[in-house]
C-alpha cells in the first residue's frame, strides 16, 4: 500500500493516468483470446473535419462505459477507433482552411507547397482562392486530416476512452481503400452493384449526386402559383388505373371559361418547360373525364397528356398537378411508372439549360425559353411568373406558403433532380425479397432500447430506390473501374475493366488498366477511368470488415466478427446502421453485430438538437479543463439509452463533487483501516459480527446485482444511478454510524468488523464506479492495490454478503432513517449536528425495535444521543422518532 495523500485531488489525473494506461497496455487487445471470450465493438469513426463537440463526448462515453464494464466482467474487449476522414465535410474544411479550389483538369505539381497562410481566414480572403489539381487537393486533405486526427485522439485520451490505440484506422487510408474497393467489386461480381443513367438528387453547391438517406427536409418560404393549361384533345397514356370515362363531360371543378382550361397549383412554375403531363387521382370524379385527353402548356405550347396515378392528392391545391422532369422525387416515380418522356431543363449548376427541351417548336415558345436560359432556378421562377402574368395564364397572384424543401444534409441550397450516370448498390428499395431479408436481419440484433428496431424497419419499408453510392467529388475512395472507348471515343459502360485484387487500391484517374498504356487514356479504342468516388457511407458501412480484418487478417476476423456491439446515434439508423447491415447481408449472409445501442441527441437550452449546422454546439475542451473528465463523463452517463438529453453544466458540477467525495471517502477508509481485505484466495463473503455491517454489506451485494443487470441490458445510466444513490447513503449514513466504532469506541473486535465492512465497501464501490469515473477510481485504487482497477474483476455479490445476511438488509436502512430524523430535529432547531440529543424516543414495530437494539451503540454515537429509548408499538407501520435536544448554552 502506497501512502495516502494528505489532500486528495482530482486535478491533473487525466494526464497522469492516460500516460500510465498507454505505457502499461491496460486496454491492449489480447489476440490470443478465443471468440467466446471477446467482446468486439464497432466504434463509430467520427468525421474528422474540425473540432469535437459535446454530442461526440455524450455518445462515445456511453460506449466506453459498456467497454469498461465488459472488460471487468471478464471479456477481452476489442475496441478500435477509426477516423471517417473522407467526404464533403473534409473537402469543405480544406477549401476554407487553405483557400484552395480543386480543378481536375489541371496537372499535378510535384513540388507543390501547402499555402503558408492556411488557417488564417483574413490572409486567405485577401489573396483569393488558389486553383490546384485533384492530386494536390487530395494531398492537402490528407495533411489536414492527419492534424485533426491527432487533436481528436488527444481529446479522447483526456476523456478517458479505453480504446486500444494500436487499432486505429482512417477510412481513406490504403488498407481501408483496399477493403472498400474489394467489397464493391464483390457487389459488382454478384450483380448487387450496377450503373445506370437515371434521374438522381443533385446538390448544385457541391456538384454531386446525393443518396436518399442523406436528405433532410427544411421549412422554407414559397408560394403557390395557380396556372391555366389550355385543353386540346385526346392523347395516348391515360392512367395507372383504368378509366372508363376518358372522354366524358367535364365536371364543374375543372376551371376556366367554358371549361377550356385546367388549372393547377405549383410551387415551381419555372419548370413549366419541363412539364410532360398533368396528373390526378384515378378516383377523382372531377378529373376522370380528362384522362386520355391532352392540354397545352402555357408559354411554351407543348401538348401533354392528362393521366391518373394513385400518388396524386385530391385535397392538395386544385387536385391536379403537373409532372415535370424533374421537380421532386414523386415526379420521378410518375415519370417511371407512367413511361413519360424526359424534358430536363435544370443543369448540374442549378441553372436553366441553354438549349430548350424537346417539344418546344413555336417561335413564342422559343422566345419564352430564351428569357429563362442561363438563369438560376430562383431567377427563372421570377421570370416565369412575369411571363405568365403578361400572357394571362397566371390565375390571381402567388399565394405565400411555408413548406418542406429537400436539402442534402450538409448542403446550403435546395436539391435539384438531374439525369446522370451513377453507381447503385441494391438495398431492397426495388426488391421486395431483399427488403424483407434486411428487415429480418434487424430481428437478429438485440436493440437497446428495443423500440429503436421499429425505426430501422420503417426506414427499410419506406425505401423508394436503391443506394446511390457514387459521388462527383475528389477526396474519397475511387470507384475501381475503367471503361473501354469505342472507335469514336465513347465509353462502353456495360463492360467495365476490373483491376486484379492484388493491385488494390487503385485510382483509375492516374492508374492504368492491364493491357493498356497511359498514352491510350481518353483516346479512341483506348480507355477512360471512372472519375467518381464512393459515398463516404460506402466506406463507413464496412467498419466491421475494416476493424476486424476481413480479407486482410483472417485470424483477427474469426475472433471478432460478427461484432458484439454497434453503438451510435439514433439519427443515423437510416444511414450508417442500415448501410452496414446491407453490406454484411450481401457480403457475409450475416447480421454485422449482436447488439445495437442507440444514443440520443444533445439538446441546447431551447431543447433544439446541437449541431454544427445550427451553430449551437458546445466544445468540450473548456469543460474538461474546468470540471475534469470524470465530471463530464458523469453528465454524459446520466443520459439514458436512446433518450435526448439537455446539455447541463450543473450536472458536471455534481459529477465533480462526486469524484472529490469518492477520493475523500477513500482517504478516510484507508487511513482508518489500512486497507486490509480477506485473502485473495478466499473469495467467500467476509464474516462480520455486527448487524449494521452485515446489513450494509447485504445491501451492497444487492446493489451489485442491480448494477450488473443494468449493464447486461446496456443501461449504463441505471447502473450509475443506483450506485450513486447507495454511495451517498454510505458516506452520509453508514460512515457516520460506524465512525465511533472504527476509532475503537466499542472495542477492538467491533472496530475490526467496521474496518472490514468499510474496506469491502470501498473496494466494491470503486469497481462499480470505475466505468463512469475512470480517473479518480484508478487514483484511489493505486493507493492500496496493485495493477489497474480497469483490469480487475467486476464485483461478485456472493463475495460481499453471504446469503444468510441478506435478510438483515433492513437494519442499515432502518438505523439510517432514525439517524436522519435526529439530524432533521437539530436542523429545524438551527442547532449544529454536533449538539447532543438529550433524549431520543423511538416507537416502532417489534421487528424494527429488535433490529434497532442491534445497532443501538452505533446510533447513539452517530447521533450524539445521551439517552435512547426504544418502545414497541404493535400498530406502528414505520418508526416514530421524538428527539429532545440538550439545552442551548446561554
Amino acid at each position: 500500500m502506497t501512502q495516502v495523500p494528505d489532500r486528495p485531488t482530482v486535478d491533473g489525473l487525466e494526464a497522469k493516468w492516460s500516460q500510465r494506461w498507454e505505457a502499461d497496455g491496460v486496454y491492449r487487445f489480447d489476440r490470443s483470446a478465443v471468440r467466446e471470450q471477446v467482446f468486439s465493438i464497432d466504434t463509430p469513426p467520427p468525421t474528422v473535419s474540425g473540432s469535437l463537440h459535446m454530442g461526440h463526448v455524450f455518445s462515445y462515453t456511453h460506449t466506453d462505459n459498456i467497454a469498461r464494464f465488459r472488460r471487468m466482467a471478464g471479456h477481452e474487449v476489442f475496441y478500435p477507433m477509426g477516423w471517417d476522414d473522407n467526404g464533403l465535410p473534409t473537402e469543405r474544411r480544406v477549401q476554407n482552411y487553405f483557400g484552395v479550389r480543386c480543378d481536375p483538369s489541371l496537372p499535378y505539381v510535384d513540388d507543390f507547397e501547402p499555402p503558408a497562410d492556411g488557417g488564417d481566414p483574413t490572409a486567405v480572403e485577401a489573396r483569393g482562392e488558389l486553383t490546384i489539381s485533384r492530386r494536390n487537393f487530395v494531398e492537402l486533405c490528407h495533411l489536414l486530416t492527419a492534424q485533426d486526427e491527432q487533436a481528436f485522439e488527444a481529446l479522447w485520451r483526456q476523456l478517458g476512452l479505453s480504446v486500444d490505440w494500436s487499432l486505429t484506422y482512417a477510412t481513406i487510408d490504403e488498407r481501408c481503400q483496399r477493403v472498400a474497393q474489394r467489397s464493391f467489386l464483390g457487389n459488382l461480381e454478384r450483380g448487387e452493384a450496377y450503373q445506370i443513367e437515371a434521374p438522381s438528387l443533385w446538390d448544385v453547391t457541391f456538384g454531386t449526386a446525393v443518396a436518399q438517406a442523406e436528405l433532410e427536409d427544411r421549412e422554407r418560404p414559397g408560394a403557390y402559383h395557380r396556372i391555366a393549361f389550355g385543353r386540346t384533345g385526346t392523347s395516348g397514356p391515360t392512367s395507372d388505373t383504368a378509366s372508363d370515362t376518358a372522354n366524358g363531360p367535364v365536371n364543374d371543378a375543372v376551371n376556366g371559361p367554358a371549361h377550356d382550361t385546367v388549372e393547377i397549383e405549383t410551387t415551381r412554375p419555372e419548370l413549366l418547360a419541363a412539364c410532360v403531363a398533368l396528373v390526378a387521382h384515378p378516383d377523382d370524379e372531377r378529373y376522370r373525364p380528362l384522362f386520355g385527353t391532352t392540354v397545352t402548356t402555357p408559354l411554351f405550347g407543348v401538348e401533354v397528356p392528362v393521366v391518373g396515378h394513385r400518388l396524386a392528392e385530391p385535397d392538395k391545391g386544385t387536385g391536379i398537378a403537373m409532372i415535370c422532369t424533374f421537380g421532386d422525387t414523386t415526379d420521378v416515380t410518375w415519370w417511371r411508372e407512367l413511361d413519360l418522356p424526359v424534358r430536363t431543363i435544370v443543369d448540374r449548376r442549378g441553372r436553366i439549360a441553354a438549349e430548350p427541351p424537346p417539344g418546344i417548336h413555336s417561335a413564342a415558345g422559343h422566345a419564352a425559353y430564351e428569357r429563362l436560359a442561363g438563369r438560376t432556378v430562383g431567377g427563372a421562377r421570377q421570370a416565369t411568373v412575369e411571363l405568365l402574368r403578361a400572357s394571362g395564364d397566371l390565375v390571381g397572384e402567388p399565394r405565400p406558403i411555408t413548406h418542406a424543401v429537400k436539402f442534402f444534409e450538409k448542403g446550403d441550397r435546395p436539391l435539384e433532380i438531374v439525369s446522370s450516370r451513377q453507381w447503385y448498390i441494391r438495398n431492397g428499395g426495388r426488391d421486395a425479397d431483399l427488403r424483407d431479408a434486411l428487415i429480418a436481419r434487424g430481428s437478429e440484433m438485440t436493440w437497446h432500447p428495443p423500440y429503436m428496431q421499429a425505426r430501422y424497419a420503417n426506414w427499410v419499408e419506406g425505401l423508394s430506390g436503391d443506394w446511390l453510392i457514387s459521388r462527383q467529388r475528389y477526396f474519397g475512395v475511387p470507384i475501381p473501374l475503367w471503361y473501354r472507348l469505342d472507335r469514336a471515343g465513347a465509353p462502353i459502360w456495360d463492360r467495365p475493366l476490373v483491376p486484379d485484387d492484388t493491385s488494390l487500391p487503385v485510382d483509375p484517374a492516374s492508374d492504368v488498366p492491364d493491357g493498356y498504356e497511359e498514352s491510350q487514356r481518353g483516346q479512341p479504342d483506348g480507355f477512360v477511368g471512372d472519375h467518381d468516388v464512393m459515398d463516404t457511407w460506402a466506406t463507413s458501412s464496412l467498419t466491421p470488415q475494416i476493424a476486424c480484418g476481413w480479407s486482410e487478417d483472417e485470424d483477427l476476423w474469426r475472433r471478432t466478427f460478427p461484432m458484439d456491439l454497434r453503438p451510435q446515434g439514433h439519427d443515423i439508423i437510416r444511414t450508417w446502421l442500415f448501410s452496414t447491415a446491407v453490406r454484411s447481408h450481401l457480403g457475409h449472409d450475416s447480421a454485422p453485430w449482436r447488439h445495437c445501442a442507440l444514443s440520443g441527441w444533445i439538446l441546447d437550452p431551447d431543447r433544439k438538437k446541437m449541431s454544427k449546422s445550427k451553430g449551437n454546439v458546445v466544445t468540450p475542451v473548456d469543460l474538461l479543463h474546468t470540471y475534469g473528465a470524470d465530471a463530464v463523463r458523469y453528465w454524459a452517463a446520466n443520459g439514458r439509452p436512446g433518450t435526448d438529453t439537455a446539455f447541463d453544466e450543473g450536472q458536471m458540477k455534481v459529477g465533480r463533487r462526486l469524484a472529490i467525495k469518492l477520493a475523500n471517502a477513500g482517504k478516510f477508509v484507508l487511513t482508518m483501516t489500512g486497507g486490509a481485505l480477506p485473502a485473495e484466495a478466499n473469495r467467500t463473503a467476509p464474516a462480520v459480527g455486527n448487524a449494521l455491517d452485515a446489513a450494509m454489506l447485504a445491501e451492497l451485494a444487492n446493489l451489485v446485482r442491480s448494477a450488473t443487470d443494468a449493464f447486461e441490458g446496456f443501461d449504463y445510466a441505471r447502473a450509475l444511478e443506483r450506485t450513486e444513490q447507495f454511495f451517498w447513503r454510505f458516506t452520509d449514513d453508514y460512515v457516520e454510524l460506524v465512525k465511533g466504532r472504527s476509532y475503537g469506541a466499542q472495542g477492538e473486535a467491533a472496530a475490526a468488523d467496521a474496518h472490514l465492512a468499510l474496506t469491502v465497501a470501498l473496494d466494491t464501490l470503486l469497481r462499480l464506479f470505475a466505468p463512469f469515473l475512470p480517473f479518480v477510481t484508478e487514483e484511489v485504487w493505486s493507493w492500496w492495490r496493485n495493477g489497474s482497477i480497469h483490469r480487475c474483476a467486476w464485483p461478485d455479490p456472493d463475495e460481499i454478503a453471504a446469503p444468510a445476511q441478506h435478510g438483515a438488509a433492513d437494519a442499515f436502512e432502518l438505523t439510517a432513517s432514525v439517524l436522519g430524523e435526529v439530524r432533521r430535529a437539530k436542523t429545524e432547531a438551527r442547532r449544529s449536528l454536533r449538539v447532543p440529543a438529550a433524549r431520543v424516543t423511538v416507537s416502532a414495530s417489534p421487528s424494527d425495535i429488535e433490529l434497532l437494539e442491534t445497532t443501538r451503540r452505533d446510533l447513539i454515537d452517530a447521533g450524539r444521543i445521551e439517552e435512547l429509548s426504544l418502545a414497541v408499538d404493535d400498530a406502528a407501520t414505520r418508526p416514530v422518532v421524538n428527539a429532545v435536544l440538550a439545552p442551548q448554552a446561554p
